[in-house]
C-alpha cells in the first residue's frame, strides 16, 4: 500500500503508534511488531507494555495506540528518533 507524504511523496506505507508522532520532548523507544521488510509495524515502550498487560490486541489497546500511517521514510526517522539505548525505558 502506498502512502502520499506531504514530505516525501508517494512511498510504500507503514504503522506506527500516535506516540511517537505526538511525543517531541523525549524518547519514547520503538518496537518493531514485524519481521517482514515490507510490513513495517513499530510502536512505543508504553504501548508494548499495554500490549502485554492487555494480553494482545484489545479495543483498549487499539484506543491507547492509535495507529497512525506514515511512509517508510517518515518511519525511519521515527524509529531513529525513538530508539533507545540498550537498558533504557526513556531518555
Amino acid at each position: 500500500m502506498y502512502i502520499t507524504c506531504s514530505n516525501h511523496g508517494d512511498r510504500p506505507s507503514a504503522v506506527v503508534c500516535t506516540h511517537h508522532i505526538q511525543v517531541h520532548e523525549r524518547k519514547v523507544g520503538f518496537r518493531e511488531n514485524s519481521s517482514d521488510p515490507d510490513d513495517l509495524q513499530g510502536w512505543c515502550e508504553d504501548c508494548e507494555a499495554m500490549f502485554l498487560r492487555q494480553g494482545g490486541m484489545t479495543e483498549e489497546f487499539r484506543r491507547f495506540n492509535d495507529f497512525a500511517l506514515v511512509c517508510v521514510d517518515c518511519y525511519a526517522s521515527l524509529k531513529a528518533k525513538h530508539t533507545l539505548q540498550p537498558g533504557r525505558r526513556s531518555e
